[in-house]
Formats: C-alpha cells, sequence, structure tokens
C-alpha cells in the first residue's frame, strides 16, 4: 500500500512502445523528459486503495483477451506539444467498467471519458509545437500498436514508480 496517487496505464506492445519512446525522447524537452511514453487511463487514484485496486485489476486483466488491437490514427496539437490519438472501439468500455467499479475514488478528470493518447512533446512554446505538428503530419500514416495489458504506477512528485502490470489474458 501506498499513500501516493496512483496512475493506470495501458500498457503496449514491445515494438509500439519503442516507437513512441523514441519520438518522446526526440522531441519531449530532455530536463522533464523523465518519464517512458504511456497512454494514461486513471491520473490519480487514491493509493490507500492499492489492495482493492489491485485485486480487481488482476480480475479485470485476466478477461480481457490479449492483445488488444488499436489503431494510431492521427496526431493532435495540444497548445504546447502534441500528442498521437488511438483508437479501439472496446477501450472506452474497459475504461467505463474501470470508472463503474471505482466512481466513489474518482477525482474529476478522471469521471471524463477516455480519449486514448501518447504525449510526445509537451511544455514548449506553441510555435515550436505547431511546427512539429507539421512536420509528423507531413509523413504521418495510420497504423496499428497492441494493448498488452495494464500498469499501475505511484506518483511521486517526479519519475513514477511501478507498482503492478496486468498483463491481458493472464487468466
Amino acid at each position: 500500500m501506498t499513500d501516493a496517487p496512483l496512475i493506470l496505464t495501458l500498457t503496449l506492445d514491445e515494438a509500439s512502445q519503442a516507437f513512441f519512446d523514441a519520438q518522446r525522447k526526440k522531441y519531449f524537452p530532455p530536463k522533464i523528459n523523465y518519464l517512458g511514453a504511456h497512454l494514461t487511463l486513471f491520473h490519480a487514484l487514491p493509493g490507500p486503495e492499492e489492495a482493492a485496486i489491485c485485486a480487481y485489476l488482476a480480475e479485470v486483466a485476466a478477461s480481457q483477451p490479449a492483445p488488444l488491437p488499436l489503431q494510431v490514427t492521427g496526431l493532435k496539437f495540444m497548445g504546447r506539444g502534441v500528442m498521437y490519438t488511438l483508437a479501439n472501439p472496446d477501450l472506452p468500455a474497459l475504461h467505463r467498467r474501470l470508472q463503474q467499479q471505482w466512481q466513489p475514488w474518482l477525482s474529476a478528470q478522471d469521471q471524463q471519458g477516455l480519449r486514448p493518447h501518447i504525449t510526445v512533446q509537451n511544455k514548449v512554446d506553441p510555435a515550436v509545437a505547431r511546427a512539429l505538428l507539421s512536420e509528423l503530419e507531413a509523413r504521418f500514416q495510420p497504423f496499428a500498436a497492441q494493448g498488452t495489458g495494464l500498469a499501475l504506477w505511484a506518483y511521486r512528485g517526479g519519475p513514477w514508480e511501478r507498482r503492478q502490470v496486468f498483463p491481458f489474458g493472464a487468466g
């Protein structure tokens, strides 16, 4: 158990993770880039509820067929950064299932609908972000990725501490 807030992410297949990590390493400001690329599902689950959260995640992940096919559909300007957008028809339903289970614990941000994305640049001048968006869009072709499971992290103000990984279909 931890008192730190918990973050839940979708884990990706090795090739997709390597691609997005390379993009993030290339375009994210180095002095604040202390995380690998990630697709966040929940931003602030309560640390004191870690045991209950883990028990439910183990059940959900075991029942989820592996892998979860994802389509990387495009790029989006974030004001001070750039993200890749992803889609899968089953991912929002999985997210809603988790939201329903954890409803009393959710922050306003985590009560919102899921808009799956992976940020590869943030906290830069808007002109820099627009230039990167144009550069990446010029050669972008949609591609496939795979969700392989769920990862739970403790947020301690800097790099995240991995708490547990729940592979899909491990039941």
